[in-house]
């Protein structure tokens, strides 16, 4: 039987129907419902639900709040909190973790918490696709904040790529979202549900009333104007009030005469003046309520006066609640409501669905809350609030009460204070917007609360301003606190926040003189001292200057040792292992990292600077030449970073292992990683070398326009960090310079790097280009200069990528090519095959200019060959061009892979993966099978499918298994 508010709506049902028997086959599409509030975009939405279901899809199904626009993403979180066992499959406690963040329950200061959020939950969407077809559905999209739209926008465009069928519905009205949405939509993916024609508002009222409609019911329905919702609430409302009665030939009719009870008509009205209708009906007789609102409102004159309370209570709560919170809210147990709820749940005003107890329809909901006068209300939000942060409710929940609460410019007081002060920081992580507001009452008026609590706000609200990208009130707030506070702890605190906010306004000189004048306060004490030193070596490091951030680092690890400062003895060690790795003293930092990682071990709080400690680790791996270590190493980041829910630090990890990748050779991963997270989630240093190794990467394969691109990115993100080196843009950027004849440039770009001993890790990779540049455009004292600077990281670090720089520097002034080929011997020991191949083609010239053209040909060879296993065909060319002067050709080879679409253009790494998938593995099933992410596996897949033109991954195992 067609459930009464689908009567009608054949095309609609039939439509998302044959979706989910698409997706189910593997063909993700996204859905759009569009339409007026009661028209029946819920009802499909069920629909669509129940079928997903039932076709074994795993289905995710979340709504938007009126009460919840304010807090971000939580459609989604509702999604997760109902998916069941389906969320629960995935691997590594994501789940958990996103709920963490979303809560704000876990602090990540240095990346926005809903940029993180979104990002997980985009991520574990993906998985749960190709995991199984997944539907997500979202309703209520009107009331969904930014970022909760946003998102579904982001998955929409992916889910042609997965296996997913995205649903979203939202109401006609005016605003952007509806208009935002259609963008992101085919317009064959928009269903528009309209008003219902006559002979389906027939069927409808036949369904309601379980009998032929008579012609005034007939005409009284005609009304509503075809809309599903006001037609079945107005029969309910006739129902309840006596005025539905059979008549002959069981046709049921609606009836002027009063209920004998005395019960009221459906507008709660009593008769008045009988006015003639056209028809023969009167005024008094037809009394229906003028509007869909009034209609439902009518249905609540029904509730006794032990339930309407209640429902008033779970009203202040929004259009779903958890019984948990309501009990909180009326003081009493949950077994005490469940006699009320029971009754509501049968008078069809509450009912019960995955989300948990929630009002039938959001007006039913808002007539209850509209009963309230405004000052009422205040006061019951305030109640509701107290109650539920007594009860440790999640900070949204209690932030949800006390917006409405508190009066405009009305400073928050009393226990608001006392939450705010312990539930800032997580409410900041989740919501700066809602933080700012209420942390602005909080500090404002003359009834400002005592100095500690008041300079703790303030500092919330400081951090909050910075989040928010208002640095300038940031700054504003955290200055005049600390003119008005005295506190020790709180100004220590107060400082460091104000050193951030500047340095994140770029005013790193104010910051610095804060600091020194902060720690020129006389009877500071050691720890507070240390704390101070921390921040202030961080941001001189962040300038540049290795030397003086070292010791500070050094004098601060001092101090907080000496009081037993945990945190502060670990970011002092973070920053003292930074200064060494970037002076080229990698050999002495294991017994640093043993150190440092055993202060964090059991501090929760600092589960951050674990992370960030295991990728630097990851790196100095790779700097000492232990490459597979060092992949294996930065792979495990990325999947504790996935656990805990940080985005930052997992784009950094997958920064980390792309850079690694790129140095190994496996170019075509270096990609996926480094592309697998977007600009917002970074840090400006993550992202001016994203686009470098993504950018050289494209060069070397002659990949020119798109390499520009990246640079385009790259650049700018640079310039907001000027005085630190990033050497895979540098190396990029001269690179770029050499493919438009500009080798001269080149030589200048790089040169003005490679001076001193600041970042001598980043200056390594611009040694390779610089010493050829040096010899063939330089000048003597340029290329003295480097080969003594390779003398110099050699004798740092005797390891096998250092000593093969010093001997290609060497060979390259000397013309001797036994000197390249130990240079290429000692690169190819590192595993750094680009290196091995551009020493390898410099042998090759060397002996070409010796005469040797035996020996010339062979390590042309080799050289060629080490550059088509990257697929650098400009360096083949290049290369092929200088032999060739000399007469010398490649002896024919094995053809190398050259197409770049069809099955003959994918890489290796590609071929694994399809091999993986045509064993009906999943994206974090094939990640564990090849220790890499799920998210580069996915980045595989799309270009797989972009290079053999196909949608899904469904088609790609239906082309393969016609291939044979």
């Amino acid at each position: 039987m067609v459930p009464a508010l689908l009567v009608g709506r054949d095309i609609e049902t039939a439509t998302l129907r044959a979706r989910v028997a698409a997706c189910a086959a593997g063909h993700g599409r996204a859905t759009l419902i569009g339409g007026e509030p009661g028209i029946g975009k819920s009802a499909l939405v069920r629909d669509v639900c129940d079928a997903a279901a039932a076709a074994g899809l795993t289905v995710l199904r979340g709504a938007g709040d009126e009460l919840g626009q304010v807090l971000p993403l939580l459609p989604f979180l509702a999604a997760l909190e109902v998916s069941g066992g389906a969320a629960a499959e995935e691997p590594g406690g994501r789940r958990a973790a996103v709920l963490r963040l979303l809560r704000g329950e876990q602090e990540f200061r240095a990346v926005d918490a809903v940029s993180a959020a979104a990002e997980q939950l985009f991520a574990l969407v993906e998985e749960s696709a190709a995991r199984r077809p997944t539907l997500l559905a979202i309703d209520d999209l009107q009331w969904a904040d930014q970022a909760s739209v946003a998102l579904w926008a982001r998955l929409a465009r992916a889910a042609g790529r997965h296996r997913l069928l995205l649903v979203g519905a939202v109401r006609t009205a005016p605003g952007d979202v509806l208009r935002a949405l259609r963008r992101v939509v085919e317009p064959a993916d928009l269903l528009r549900p309209g008003p219902l024609a006559a002979p389906a508002v027939d069927a409808l009222l036949t369904a309601s009333v379980g009998a032929r409609p008579g012609p005034r019911l007939t005409r009284l329905a005609a009304g509503a104007a075809g809309n599903p919702l006001y037609i079945t609430e107005l029969v309910g409302a006739l129902a309840r009030a006596g005025r539905l009665a059979e008549g002959p030939a069981g046709v049921v009719d609606f009836t002027g005469a009063r209920p004998a009870d005395g019960a009221p008509d459906p507008a709660g009205r009593t008769a008045g003046a009988d006015e003639p209708l056209a028809g023969g009906v009167s005024a008094a007789d037809d009394a229906v309520p003028p509007s869909l609102a009034a209609a439902i409102a009518d249905r609540l004159d029904f509730l006794s006066d032990e339930v309407r309370p209640t429902l008033r209570a779970a009203a202040l709560l929004g259009v779903h609640f958890d019984v948990e919170d309501l009990a909180a809210v009326q003081r009493c147990g949950v077994a005490e409501l469940v006699p009320v709820l029971d009754v509501a749940i049968s008078a069809g005003v509450l009912a019960d669905s995955a989300h948990g107890l929630g009002f039938r329809h959001p007006l039913i909901r808002a007539a209850l809350y509209e009963e309230l006068a405004p000052s009422v209300r205040r006061a019951w939000h305030r109640d509701a609030a107290r109650a539920l942060a007594a009860a440790a409710a999640p900070v949204d929940r209690v932030a949800r009460q006390l917006l409405p609460a508190a009066e405009p410019g009305v400073p928050l007081t009393g226990w608001m204070l006392d939450w705010l002060v312990e539930a800032g920081p997580p409410l900041t992580a989740q919501a700066p917007t809602v933080a700012i507001d209420l942390l602005r009452r909080a500090v404002a008026g003359p009834g400002r609360p005592g100095e500690r609590t008041y300079g703790m706000l303030a500092r919330h609200l400081a951090d909050a301003l910075s989040r928010a990208g208002e640095q300038a009130e940031a700054e504003r707030v955290a200055f005049t606190a600390l003119g008005r506070v005295t506190d020790a702890e709180v100004v220590t605190e107060l400082h460091w926040s104000l050193a951030q906010v500047r340095l994140n306004a770029g005013r790193v000189t104010d910051a610095l003189d804060d600091l020194d004048r902060a720690l020129a306060a006389p009877h500071l004490a050691e720890r507070h001292r240390a704390r101070l030193l921390t921040m202030k070596a961080r941001i001189v490091r962040w300038m540049g200057d290795i030397d003086l951030a070292g010791a500070l680092a050094d004098e601060a690890l001092d101090g907080a040792t000496a009081t037993g400062d945990t945190a502060t003895v670990a970011w002092a060690l973070h920053t003292r292992i930074v200064v060494l790795a970037l002076r080229g003293e990698q050999l002495a930092l294991p017994p640093l990292f043993d150190r440092a990682l055993a202060a964090v071990a059991d501090e929760p709080r600092l589960a951050d600077l674990r992370l960030l400690l295991e990728n630097n680790r990851a790196v100095v791996l790779g700097a000492v030449d232990r490459m597979g270590e060092a992949i294996a190493q930065a792979t495990a980041v990325c999947a504790a970073a996935a656990r805990t829910g940080s985005v930052l630090r997992l784009a950094g990890a997958h920064g980390t292992r792309g850079e690694l990748l790129y140095d190994a050779g496996r170019w075509d991963e270096a990609l996926a990683d480094v592309t697998a997270f977007p600009d917002e989630v970074k840090d400006v240093s993550m992202v001016c070398n994203a686009h470098g190794i993504a950018a050289l990467v494209l060069l070397h394969r002659g990949g020119i326009a798109e390499a520009r691109r990246h640079l385009e990115r790259g650049i700018p993100a640079a310039a907001t960090i000027p005085n630190r080196l990033v050497g895979s843009l540098v190396a990029a950027r001269a690179l770029l310079a050499e493919h438009e004849g500009r080798p001269a440039d080149a030589l200048a770009t790089l040169t003005a790097w490679i001076s001193g001993d600041q970042e001598l890790t980043e200056v390594i990779d611009l040694l390779p280009d610089g010493l050829r540049l040096a010899r063939e455009h330089g000048d003597p004292a340029t290329r003295a200069a480097m080969l003594a600077l390779a003398d110099s990281l050699w004798a740092k670090a005797d390891v096998p990528h250092r000593a093969g720089l010093v001997h290609y520097g060497r060979g390259l002034h000397s013309g001797d090519p036994a000197v390249l080929r130990r240079a290429a011997a000692c690169f190819r020991t590192a595993e750094r095959p680009l290196w091995t191949a551009t020493a390898l083609g410099a042998a090759a010239v060397a002996a070409a200019e010796a005469g040797d053209r035996a020996g010339a040909r062979a390590a042309f060879s080799d050289a060629v060959d080490g550059y088509e296993r990257l697929g650098a065909a400009w360096d083949v060319a290049r290369l092929q061009a200088r032999m060739w002067a000399f007469g010398i050709r490649r002896a024919p080879r094995v053809k190398h892979r050259t197409a770049r679409h069809g099955w003959d253009s994918l890489t290796p790494s590609e071929q694994q993966v399809v091999a993986l998938v045509l064993r009906g593995l999943s994206n974090p099933q094939i990640a564990e099978e090849l220790y890499v992410s799920p998210r580069t596996v996915g980045t595989h897949v799309s270009r797989i499918l972009a290079k053999l033109d196909l949608s899904s991954r469904t088609d790609l195992v239906r082309e393969a298994a016609r291939r044979g």
